[in-house]
């Protein structure tokens, strides 16, 4: 009898596995992923383009249905729901920044913000939306539509959007992959700052080295395998976000 996912951890796979398409045309994208990220860590994915890793980042999301093996994510599993259940169990418990940003362009700031707190139930939504742009250095920008943004204001506001709701999870997933050094760097250390703030596990997508050693723990991707899984300090750097020392 196989063992049961113990379901304390933010996220718990089990010989995950992904295929796309059917028969002889079948491609493998994941190849038996096993993952156990604790609640409240921080967590680079690493790996070069087509490694896999945006793809197993869309699996523990739940924006993509994995092919085979086991997965609890934030306390669900997600092997076991439906669509409509699997959209309840992300809702408010999983939160997402893409690189390409996908803010509703005929809202404002505070409106796409405010979308997602009323997805969630969040009550007080205006008041929530403007306290969380305020967070992230945008409370002069409530009414501004995406095309006034900037490339650094406009994730400015994807990551308030994502954060809004209080997420147990949060993945950021090559979220400064459009932007130049010095925003993607300013990027970075809002996300780790409000990922301090609020105690979620943070789970980041990239490519980039430097990046991934502002991590906690950083797994190394490739040929849709976890190749090495490595804590590169004892200390690491979102903990001194945490304390202050960073910001």
């Amino acid at each position: 009898m196989t063992q049961s996912l113990d379901r304390k951890s933010a996220i718990l796979a089990r010989n995950l596995t992904l295929s796309l398409g059917s028969g002889d045309g079948a491609t493998s994208i994941l190849k038996g992923v096993d993952l156990t990220v604790p609640d409240g860590q921080v967590v680079a994915l690493l790996g070069p383009s087509g490694s896999g890793k945006s793809s197993l980042m869309a699996v523990l999301s739940g924006l993509e249905r994995a092919s085979g093996g086991e997965l609890s994510v934030a306390g669900a599993d997600f092997m076991g729901l439906s669509e409509d259940q699997l959209a309840l169990a992300r809702r408010g418990r999983i939160g997402v920044v893409l690189q390409a940003f996908h803010l509703l362009p005929t809202m404002t700031a505070q409106e796409n913000v405010m979308t997602a707190l009323e997805l969630a139930g969040v009550g007080d939504a205006a008041v929530r939306a403007a306290q969380e742009l305020t967070a992230v250095g945008l409370g002069h920008r409530l009414h501004h539509y995406p095309s006034q943004l900037s490339g650094g204001e406009q994730q400015r506001v994807a990551i308030a959007r994502a954060l809004a709701p209080r997420p147990a999870l949060l993945f950021a997933d090559e979220p400064t992959g459009n932007l130049d050094g010095a925003t993607g760097a300013a990027i970075i250390d809002l996300i780790l700052t409000r990922r301090a703030e609020t105690g979620a596990t943070l789970v980041i997508i990239t490519h980039d080295e430097a990046l991934a050693q502002k991590a906690q723990r950083i797994i190394r991707i490739a040929d849709g395998r976890i190749e090495l899984d490595t804590y590169p300090s004892d200390t690491y750097a979102s903990d001194k976000y945490a304390s202050g020392e960073m910001a």
